[in-house]
């Protein structure tokens, strides 16, 4: 399974702009989107997820619903991230398609082992630091923070880093050895900056990893 190296997660604000920013990200090239929604009811959630879904299908791009994962089995989305590591990861993998990824947040060293032990397709090991309108209840990581845990962790499962990203971070996070990166704040603020996180992104020393299991 090939998992994305550049994911979106558009800012919470009032659906139709939720929506609208997919739109437009997709437009832009983006290749996987991250649904995040609080404070909204299933119901809500659902009806938004399903005019997201018909987007992302459109462009062909990958749409990952976070933590609902009834929704994302309804929906047929991509997958499911889970951000917390308490979750029942093999109860959400029963429940879901054989052919939708799960991706699980982590912030520890705990975290991360913890998920080496489920079924996980990716990991979204954050935050790197706060964004300006971000507020994170982890600790903040830095270039050090992952550099520190990938290096210890040494697996296949594709990191991808999160948490205040910019074009200026990318380089410096590549080194550490995650394989990706999610942004919020800068692609929402102009989306022009998908085809330069792309280019970064594409340097020959970070092709695309390939995680399957055995």
């Amino acid at each position: 399974m090939i998992i994305p190296k550049l994911h979106y997660i558009p800012k919470e604000n009032a659906p139709k702009e939720v929506l609208e920013n997919i739109q437009k990200a997709c437009t832009s090239g983006i290749e996987l989107v991250q649904l995040s929604l609080k404070d909204v009811s299933e119901k809500k959630f659902l009806k938004i997820a399903e005019e997201a879904r018909k987007i992302t299908s459109y462009f062909q791009t990958r749409l990952i619903i976070e933590n609902q994962f009834k929704i994302a089995h309804a929906i047929k989305a991509d997958g499911v991230v889970l951000t917390n590591t308490t979750t029942l990861i093999t109860e959400v993998r029963k429940m879901l398609y054989t052919w939708q990824m799960i991706g699980a947040t982590a912030n520890t060293m705990q975290d991360l082992e913890t998920l080496l032990t489920k079924e996980v397709d990716y990991i979204k090991l954050g935050p790197f630091k706060g964004g300006t309108n971000e507020v994170y209840s982890s600790p903040v990581l830095g270039l050090n923070g992952y550099t520190l845990l990938v290096e210890a962790l040494k697996t296949e499962i594709p990191i991808i880093a999160f948490g205040g990203i910019s074009t200026v971070d990318v380089k410096g996070l590549l080194e550490t050895g995650v394989s990706g990166i999610a942004v919020s704040e800068e692609i929402t603020s102009n989306f022009d900056t998908i085809k330069t996180f792309h280019q970064l992104l594409q340097a020959p020393s970070t092709a695309e990893q390939r995680h399957a299991f055995e």
